[in-house]
């Protein structure tokens, strides 16, 4: 058979593959914003079918054999094209090393594990969701059985997953750096408060929803959210679907006490949004098309979240429609806008942290992960593990399971070793941030008030949207910024822009 022949038999199963994933997401995001409790278990039957079907056809002997003879001819290929046969290479690698009964139980235990889980944390009963994350945990360390190479820890496996190439001895020094910098800084800014009260939302305001919806739409819209091909609904935890070319969907969730909770939301999962709706459309359906890595993903919720969103410009701008919103609320200036939107300090929850807390709230999740799966700590001591190192972190004491370890969506969808990859997009986020602006010649603030946030969309699209998974995360990193992958924009950003609000 010619290449030619051979790769066109090769990219129409590949289409096939990503079809039956665009389905499994699609009924995945049904299954978190509208469908009936009732359809779960229907819903993890048809979503186990459909991982079956994805699946067999990805470690399909003829698939493997076209896979095969192209990995032979790379050569012959185009740059494309070689992107498509290395990245559905890699992932066969893995496939075949995985059971379909395996796979199919994945799925199914996916998703009936999150009606647990919301219950549980509506509960507030970590006991209600203890013995399914047990199941998990066992499924997930089946995967590492299946996986592990010489030289991995177990929890390296599944952090190769989110991040290829990451691992424990990554992440580790990492971490241990960014916490020699972030942990005095918030006690330079805890310290300053004596001097500088904080702003706060009085106990008796109240945020209608609607309005909240309204507002978060209108900031959607801003950031350039196209919402002809794409949508914003309700869930238990906010999250992105990029389902398929001109259709991206995502949600937020409303606290009519407090309607940052709601803002951040939006803001971060539009910036995951413009990610997925970005990808080069040309390339639907391959490798080519899709996100690199999700710490490439999160530096885009995260860029937009902060950079953008917690600038002092953008709530120049924004003070106004905050006050349209909210008519009956506090009668908040732009400058308070401002602080209340970057007030550090210790707090439980942390897709509502600041942006010098939210990592330490990510090395915990790591830590407890790495004890889970290197250490095989039970999983029902997570909670006195998470409890002991957030008062050792934070300062103050977890008051509950819903405000600790049942918070996060992310163990009931079997995404352990995901965590991490929001710190890398925090840094991931600074550094292209830094670029852009010393592409346009101006500091992120004079970008967002003279609207050339456009601008920076199309440089982000140029540099990163329509690369796919052209690039590896840290040669795309370089890439655009000409610089490899380092934490230093990250800390020179928070220690500039924290020591700008507090006076030190």
């Amino acid at each position: 058979m010619e290449a030619e022949q051979t790769y066109a038999e090769f990219i129409s199963r590949v289409k096939d593959i990503y079809r039956f994933r665009g389905m499994r997401s699609h009924l995945g995001w049904d299954q978190q914003t509208m469908m009936p409790e009732a359809g779960a278990g229907a819903r993890a039957s048809m979503l186990a079918w459909l991982a079956g079907q994805a699946h067999n056809r990805v470690v399909d002997a003829e698939f493997g054999e076209l896979l095969s003879n192209l990995w032979q001819r790379l050569d012959s290929l185009s740059e494309d094209q070689r992107c498509n046969v290395r990245e559905m290479k890699r992932e066969r690698d893995k496939a075949i090393l995985l059971p379909e009964e395996h796979v199919i139980k994945v799925a199914e235990m996916t998703s009936s594990s999150l009606e647990v889980w919301k219950k549980a944390r509506v509960s507030n009963d970590f006991s209600i969701f203890s013995s399914t994350l047990e199941e998990l945990v066992e499924l997930a360390r089946q995967r590492i059985s299946f996986l592990q190479k010489p030289g991995q820890t177990p929890y390296d496996v599944l952090l190769d997953d989110y991040e290829h190439g990451m691992g424990v001895a990554d992440y580790d020094p990492l971490f241990e750096g960014l916490r020699e910098r972030l942990v005095p800084l918030l006690e330079k800014i805890m310290a300053s408060k004596k001097d500088l009260e904080d702003i706060v939302i009085p106990d008796s305001a109240v945020f209608d929803v609607e309005s909240q919806r309204e507002l978060g739409l209108r900031i959607s819209e801003h950031f350039g959210f196209d919402f002809s091909a794409g949508r914003l609904d309700d869930a238990a935890h906010p999250f992105c679907s990029g389902l398929w070319t001109g259709d991206t969907r995502i949600t937020t969730r409303y606290d009519v006490k407090d309607p940052f909770s709601c803002i951040g939301a939006v803001m971060h999962e539009t910036g995951h949004g413009l990610y997925e709706q970005g990808l080069p459309s040309e390339h639907a359906f391959t490798p080519r098309g899709g996100a690199i890595s999700l710490g490439v993903h999160e530096s885009q919720s995260r860029l937009w979240e902060n950079q953008v969103g917690r600038s002092k410009a953008f709530w120049e701008m924004a003070g106004d429609w905050f006050r349209d919103a909210f008519p009956e609320g506090p009668e908040f200036s732009d400058e308070e806008l401002y602080r209340l939107v970057n007030k550090a300090e210790p707090s439980f929850i942390r897709v509502e942290a600041d942006e010098i807390t939210y990592n330490l709230h990510i090395m915990l999740r790591y830590e407890v992960e790495k004890a889970l799966f290197n250490d095989n700590l039970p999983v029902s001591k997570i909670p006195e593990m998470w409890n002991d190192l957030f008062e050792q972190w934070f300062g103050i004491e977890v008051p509950d399971d819903s405000q600790g370890c049942l918070q996060d969506i992310h163990w009931s969808m079997l995404a352990f070793g995901y965590f991490p990859t929001y710190t890398l997009g925090n840094l991931y986020a600074a550094q292209l941030t830094e670029k852009v602006c010393e592409e346009l010649d101006m500091g992120i603030d004079s970008i967002v008030e003279s609207g050339r946030t456009t601008e920076m969309l199309d440089w982000l699209r140029r540099e990163v949207h329509i690369q796919g998974m052209l690039l590896s995360p840290s040669e795309l990193i370089e890439s655009a910024t000409g610089k490899p992958p380092s934490p230093e924009p990250f800390l020179d950003y928070v220690e500039r822009k924290y020591g700008s609000i507090h006076g030190f």
